[in-house]
């Protein structure tokens, strides 16, 4: 193994799981395509999953063998490199609120900036991009609340919002309330 390789592991080694490991951060240790190369040699033989182009990220041992890092926490390595915001999807959001038993199937998460495709091993993540409105509150109880009501549709919202006023604290139900000027027509009228 080259020196460049090893250099390269020994920097995985010091992260923690999730962390992402961009090839234009290595930059310095040598020319791009000896960096590139390291990098597609350290993912052909399993010490690096490539999670999108330029983008690694190193695999978990566990005493069962390897395994892919949670997304979640790739998500949040990547929200933190890229200094955006990302958020679960209204399904994911629904279902941690107890609005809906639907569990979903699909890694889908929501941005401000533009829509992407992750993949850890063979784990699709799919990072869509949303309005505004969807994303004013963040990742707080108040913003899952209006993903929520926007997967669910005007149809089943009227027995969420009500469920949500009783659930949430008060001052999440503030916050949310304080966003109506940005949201939905039908939505603003529930809350």
């Amino acid at each position: 193994m080259s020196s460049l390789a090893e250099v390269i592991l020994t920097r995985v080694g010091c992260l923690p799981e999730g962390s992402l490991l961009s090839t234009r951060d290595l930059l310095h240790l040598g020319s791009r395509s000896a960096v590139n190369q390291a990098f597609s040699r350290l993912a052909k033989d399993g010490h690096l999953l490539r999670v999108a182009r330029g983008l690694y990220v190193a695999p978990v041992t566990t005493r069962f063998g390897k395994r892919s890092p949670v997304p979640e926490m790739v998500i949040r390595s990547l929200a933190v490199a890229t200094r955006e915001v990302i958020v679960a999807n209204g399904a994911w959001s629904a279902n941690a609120l107890g609005l809906t038993r639907q569990m979903p199937v699909r890694q889908i998460f929501l941005t401000g900036g533009r829509s992407r495709i992750l993949y850890l091993g063979k784990t699709e993540i799919v990072i869509k991009h949303a309005p505004k409105w969807q994303m004013a509150l963040g990742d707080s109880f108040a913003g899952q609340a209006v993903r929520a009501l926007a997967w669910l549709g005007p149809p089943q919202s009227r027995g969420a919002a009500v469920k949500l006023k009783k659930l949430l604290p008060a001052c999440e139900w503030r916050a949310l309330q304080s966003t109506r000027s940005l949201l939905p027509a039908w939505m603003a009228e529930l809350i």
